[in-house]
């Protein structure tokens, strides 16, 4: 157990070991452990090409035409990690130098194969769930304008059948007092006529 000595002690040097305060204090020490670029804030490494990554990242947003921020982020998730995917393959063939092979290394680095394959396909899948959803949600209020505009022909074709149905009914109506008229002219002509016979 310390004694209050070494416990005063080791207060006085801490406050003496604050750490880098200059901007590129910081930014020197938080590359300290550096090894390999998996975990953290992503960032293409000196030893790759910059280029590469962007005509990637470039050639996803034209493949995938992203809308807005979420299917965006989306994209650049996926740039990430087929970008780190790769690097876990580069890093694969150094455990191979020589006539040994760096078992914990190997196992290492097909872990971040995995996961980051695993990252790009799940990105992937939510970009396309995504659009999926959209696009149904546009397709339903397309529908129900369809739905709308056949209700109102549907209407529009009652409304004239009924007309129709109506100008038909006059027109039998017409033909009947045509022929009651034709033959109550008719009968009052032959009435006439047998009066007139008879009377003769």
């Amino acid at each position: 157990m310390s004694s209050q000595a070494q416990v005063a002690a080791n207060r006085a040097n801490a406050q003496l070991s604050t750490g880098p305060k200059s901007d590129a204090g910081k930014a020197a020490s938080s590359q300290n452990n550096f090894r390999h670029g998996f975990t953290g804030a992503f960032g293409v490494l000196p030893t790759e090409k910059q280029e590469e990554f962007d005509a990637l990242l470039a050639g996803l947003r034209a493949e995938h035409a992203p809308a807005g921020i979420t299917e965006t982020l989306l994209v650049e998730k996926m740039a990430h990690s087929w970008w780190l995917t790769q690097r876990a393959l580069a890093l694969q063939n150094t455990c191979f130098s020589g006539e040994e092979i760096d078992q914990k290394q190997l196992a290492l680095f097909l872990r971040y194969q995995t996961a980051n394959e695993r990252a790009f396909y799940k990105a992937l899948n939510e970009l396309l769930k995504l659009r999926a959803e959209r696009r149904k949600a546009e397709i339903g209020f397309e529908s129900q304008q369809h739905r709308q505009a056949a209700e109102k022909r549907r209407q529009e074709l009652h409304k004239w059948k009924v007309l129709r149905a109506e100008a038909e009914v006059d027109h039998r109506v017409l033909l009947n007092l045509n022929r009651q008229t034709s033959e109550h002219t008719v009968s009052v002509d032959v009435k006439r006529i047998i009066a007139t016979e008879n009377a003769a």
